[in-house]
């Protein structure tokens, strides 16, 4: 079946994108739980490992459970597109990033980049990668003036990455004309699109050339299972450099947490559909709660960036972050009082969860630096649940109320 070119529908794909017949007529994929393969013949061995015949060799090269959930993702991020991707499934988010950034820069080279990042993604870039002679330049994407004027300036500039919206502050930057200078300049272009999801927004419409997942998010969306995917249009170089990257590294994947994820998927826009329904809602009711200094939620035509999200979302998701106005105390204060939303990190999960980065993700991290960020004492994330809509404003009602 031809799951691309067959199917009009996102959630018919989300449901049977990537799947091929099972040997033995499983109804779904199962859990390939061997390390390895074997061969009928040496000759067949010589093959495989040559490349001249398709097929599985060893588990950490892949399998046929994680090989549906590539082939899933990569279906989704292309819908409607008249185009081809690889993807190749990770361990988490950061391996997928880290086969990025290795494969894709030497020493000598930079990573054009802007404040507002994953923390993760942060400490790479300005920890790890320095160590390796790779540097950085950090400003603001959403000047478009700032962002030509760094790509002119130093030739030594090879990537462009972006994440968009990003985390926490739910900043949006302009895909397709930072995609279009960084195409004048000769740059790779990179994009996490983990908060947004292939439902809400796809880069490579833009013209990125690779696309970074936490699968671990929405995209598992129960909590269930790490992961992440990289994925490339490039596919002699996903199938070379890359992929011997990534193998080497050895950040793969697993066919339980991959069984995990295929299943997850599976709901994913009707997931999303509630989600965004619901961030709307509590992003309208935050809005005016006298508690409530300031609201980060592209759906409010207040936000800076709501018309770049207009541009190029679905919807303006599920994601939003608020701040109080009695500062560090006030989140403290807000985050003990919850009953039914959860407090914790990470997203993209069924339930709510709300996060205060200044005592929890970004304690470590001085005042200063934080606040140039946009993350104040008084900031709080929110990963908007598919609760009854009711039941999330009555909660957060008796947590904001003194």
């Amino acid at each position: 079946m031809d799951n691309k070119s067959s199917l009009t529908g996102f959630s018919s794909l989300a449901i049977h994108g990537g799947h091929e017949k099972d040997p033995s007529y499983a109804h779904l994929v199962p859990i390939y739980a061997s390390s390895t393969y074997v061969y009928d013949t040496a000759e067949q061995g010589m093959r495989r490992f040559s490349g001249k015949e398709e097929g599985y060799i060893y588990s950490r090269w892949g399998n046929p459970t994680m090989n549906e959930a590539e082939q899933k993702i990569a279906a989704l991020e292309t819908f409607g597109l008249s185009m081809e991707v690889k993807g190749i499934l990770h361990a988490s988010g950061m391996a997928a990033i880290s086969t990025l950034m290795l494969a894709e820069l030497k020493s000598g080279d930079k990573v054009l980049s802007h404040f507002s990042l994953y923390g993760g993604t942060e400490e790479l870039i300005h920890r790890i990668l320095p160590n390796l002679g790779i540097g950085s330049v950090i400003i603001d994407l959403r000047d478009l003036n700032k962002a030509e004027e760094a790509m002119k300036q130093d030739p030594s500039i090879r990537m462009l990455y972006i994440e968009t919206p990003a985390n926490p502050t739910i900043q949006c930057v302009d895909i397709e004309e930072l995609t279009k200078l960084a195409r004048k300049y000769g740059l790779i272009v990179a994009c996490d699109n983990t908060f947004a999801t292939p439902y809400l927004q796809q880069p490579f419409k833009y013209g990125v050339d690779y696309i970074a997942h936490s699968t671990t998010k929405f995209l598992n969306g129960h909590g269930t299972a790490i992961g992440g995917i990289l994925l490339g249009k490039d596919i002699e170089k996903m199938t070379s450099n890359v992929t011997k990257v990534h193998r080497l590294l050895g950040g793969n994947s697993n066919s339980f947490d991959a069984f995990l994820l295929i299943n997850g998927m599976k709901t994913l826009e009707i997931r999303m559909e509630k989600h965004c329904h619901n961030a709307v809602e509590v992003a309208n009711y935050l809005d005016q709660h006298p508690a409530v200094a300031k609201v980060n939620y592209t759906g409010l035509a207040t936000h800076a960036d709501h018309y770049i999200a207009l541009k190029q979302m679905r919807h303006p998701g599920a994601m939003l972050s608020f701040e109080l106005k009695e500062g560090l105390q006030g989140g403290i204060a807000f985050m003990n009082k919850l009953k039914m939303c959860v407090r914790t990190v990470s997203l993209g999960t069924c339930d709510t969860l709300l996060s205060h980065p200044a005592s929890m993700t970004h304690y470590s991290v001085p005042k200063e630096l934080r606040e140039k960020y946009g993350i104040t004492d008084g900031l709080i994330r929110m990963n908007v649940g598919i609760e009854n809509i009711q039941d999330i404003i009555n909660d957060l009602e008796q947590s904001l109320s003194n």
